[in-house]
């Protein structure tokens, strides 16, 4: 593996995943654990694989402090099919919902909520480009929930803190791009889920951690495959989870636990974005970030260029230097630099070196 030659990978989802993991996966690849088998090739229902759930689990709580009275599922269908779950099983017939929309994707949670009852913005920062986190809110205090969306992907914009709801109003939350890369508090929420193809994993599995009495709220005769009572139940076995998936982000825990756990995860993260952060903020403009400082993500960073002719050279050059899935979003344009937690300070620097040259040649 000396010789081989990685790229600085900066996508936005699916991203970058520890190379030691990567190679872990490599090793157990033909024969996961002495079984003469691969890990996608053994029953869900065996010993070996009940291990490595069980295990992804622990490890989960360990990192997060998820108490006892929180379940953890390992469901399938991406954080887009918990924007309609979540509804369904959380919120009582003619009951409404609150949402804070600060960016795309809790945009869409809302919309989707709407399409099966009333769900209503608490806040809408839209008028303002999606470039910050609302600081009024308009809550309902007979709310079911109040949904926000902690890390914005396609816009940069991340909560440092949880919105407070009123009393008795529980608190749910998208936390798909920064999932386990900082620590939270997890008995502030409701509910907490997230797809693990930013920083948990490989696309193909979603990860819900729910307590206990948010699950008496499932009405009867919903669609098995929709009911969290019945798959929290079943350990997330109930049919044949992604398996590959689920052994691949129980690698990625382990490996946040050798690097400290998430309070030293977060420390790395900071680092790097602060250079990045840095880098935009001393151009002299010919940089320019979209969220106000105190909002800026660090997993994302979203950038324009004086025009959009050199963000296209930017691109291409970029990509001639092993910088790879910087542009921006097709619904924004301009780039967009995800830096989750696999990216190395290394690569992070290499970034910077190329931008603090791209404009030198192009200022």
């Amino acid at each position: 593996m000396s010789d081989l030659k990685r790229a600085y990978n900066f996508n936005p989802g699916p991203g970058a995943l520890p190379l030691e993991v990567l190679q872990q996966a490599q090793a157990e690849l033909l024969d996961f654990k002495g079984t003469g088998m691969s890990v996608m090739e053994i029953s869900h229902r065996s010993k070996e694989f009940e291990a490595v759930i069980q295990t992804a689990e622990a490890d989960l709580r360990e990192l997060l402090g998820i108490p006892a009275n929180y379940k953890i599922l390992f469901l399938q269908g991406g954080a887009t099919l918990q924007f309609t779950m979540l509804a369904m099983n959380l919120r009582p017939a003619g009951a409404s919902a609150d949402y804070i929309v600060n960016g795309a994707w809790s945009k869409i949670a809302l919309k989707e909520a709407q399409k099966l009852g009333t769900a209503r913005a608490a806040a809408n920062t839209e008028a303002d480009g999606f470039n910050s986190v609302p600081e009024t809110l308009d809550l309902d205090p007979k709310a079911a929930y109040l949904h926000f969306t902690s890390n914005e992907t396609i816009h940069g914009v991340e909560f440092f803190g949880e919105p407070t709801p009123p009393a008795g109003v529980p608190l749910v939350c998208d936390t798909s791009s920064d999932f386990v890369s900082r620590p939270i508090d997890v008995t502030k929420y409701g509910m907490i889920y997230g797809g693990a193809q930013k920083n948990a994993g490989p696309s193909g599995v979603t990860v819900v951690i729910i307590r206990d009495d948010m699950l008496e709220r499932t009405p009867a005769n919903l669609p098995v495959m929709l009911d969290y009572k019945t798959l929290a139940a079943s350990g997330s076995l109930h049919n044949t989870p992604p398996s590959f998936a689920i052994y691949m982000v129980g690698l990625v825990f382990q490996w946040a636990k050798k690097q400290g756990g998430l309070a030293a995860i977060e420390k790395y993260n900071r680092t790097k974005a602060d250079l990045l952060y840095g880098t935009i903020d001393n151009s002299g403009g010919f940089y320019r970030g979209h969220a106000v400082p105190n909002a800026r993500s660090l997993m994302n960073v979203p950038f324009r260029l004086p025009s959009e002719e050199l963000e296209d050279t930017f691109a291409k050059e970029a990509k001639k230097n092993n910088l790879i899935g910087l542009k921006g979003h097709r619904s924004v344009g301009g780039m967009r630099a995800s830096i989750y937690n696999a990216v190395t300070l290394e690569g992070t620097t290499a970034l910077v070196n190329f931008m603090q040259e791209f404009q030198k040649k192009n200022g």
